[in-house]
């Protein structure tokens, strides 16, 4: 287990339990993200976005544990949940069928959820620390590339804007979104 954990991990984690937004890296980009739970946070997000909540949004978690009250596990079979926790060459992104009760401010207009799991360090850092998954969407204004470094993040958010100040993973491109139930490509990464 690494003991190497960025000097702002504390302050991030104390942002979102107090529901901001935050920005931190995955596999390629940094993502923004806050908890998926609370529905003030989840609209800070959007408007930061400029993202319509028709949309749904992704959540991430580094075990499956983390993302289970948001899937209706019953939906699938065993096949199906297989193929969602392998682990893959590039990140993958699932969408899978919604637990009866998931808030529409997550899954937009969509029965389903998109949800991954993020081998990235800093997502497991997070998650432990606050005991809920969290929301990613690209860290990048309407218009600009998504942010690869915490620099670029504060160009865009500003020099105050919560980032945790680690790498992005190795990957080139932000997730594939494939559909759980047809395995058909959504978005290729």
């Amino acid at each position: 287990m690494n003991t190497q954990h960025p000097a702002n991990v504390q302050y991030i984690v104390e942002q979102l339990k107090h529901n901001q937004v935050v920005a931190y890296p995955t596999e390629a980009v940094f993502g923004l993200g806050c908890n998926p739970l609370n529905e003030s946070a989840v609209q800070k997000l959007l408007v930061l976005k400029q993202r319509p909540v028709e949309k749904g949004l992704i959540l991430v978690a580094p075990t499956l544990s983390y993302l289970q009250p948001f899937i209706n596990i019953a939906a699938l079979d065993a096949a199906q949940l297989q193929r969602l926790t392998a682990r893959y060459d590039r990140p993958t992104t699932w969408l899978v069928p919604a637990a009866p009760g998931t808030p529409a401010f997550l899954t937009g207009r969509f029965d389903s959820i998109a949800i991954r799991l993020c081998r990235h360090e800093a997502v497991r850092l997070l998650c432990e620390q606050t005991g809920f998954a969290l929301i990613s969407t690209s860290a990048n204004l309407s218009g600009l590339p998504p942010c690869r470094t915490a620099q670029e993040v504060k160009a865009q958010f500003g020099a105050d804007f919560p980032v945790l100040e680690m790498a992005t993973g190795q990957a080139e491109n932000p997730s594939t979104i494939r559909d759980l139930l047809t395995n058909q490509v959504i978005r290729q990464g």
